[in-house]
């Protein structure tokens, strides 16, 4: 009966996948404009941060769209995918859950999870540089 049921799920991933990477395309705001030295400023603090995700999860979806329409170049770890970034972020986070925002500070590493707990520090953060 596992068997039956682990084999049921991967096939309804297997359709819903597509769909839901097509609708995120399809619905990503464009994003927003700042100076020059407003992005450059923005591209500076994004190098200390790193989203932990995998590619379907709806969550994760959802921070990386609203990063598209903050304009964030924040580098994206694939956990399910690549063992070492699982790893990683169970080794640091604690948990091996997504999405998961690593901050680097410079004296500690945070690691934020929930994507409206990290869709808040985004806003919070870059939503008011122009």
């Amino acid at each position: 009966m596992k068997v039956v049921v682990r084999y049921f799920f991967r096939g309804v991933r297997a359709v819903l996948t597509p769909v839901m990477l097509i609708s995120e395309t399809l619905t990503t705001p464009k994003p927003m404009q700042r100076s020059a030295q407003g992005q450059q400023e923005v591209d500076k603090a994004c190098r200390d941060l790193a989203l932990y995700q995998f590619r379907a999860c709806p969550f994760c979806i959802k921070v990386r769209k609203e990063m598209r329409r903050l304009n964030l170049p924040i580098e994206i770890r694939d956990a399910q995918l690549d063992p070492k970034h699982r790893e990683t972020l169970l080794q640091g986070g604690g948990k091996s859950k997504v999405p998961c925002l690593l901050i680097r500070h410079q004296d500690r590493e945070e690691w934020l999870y929930e994507s409206d707990d990290i869709k808040t520090y985004l806003n919070d953060r870059f939503a008011a540089i122009e």
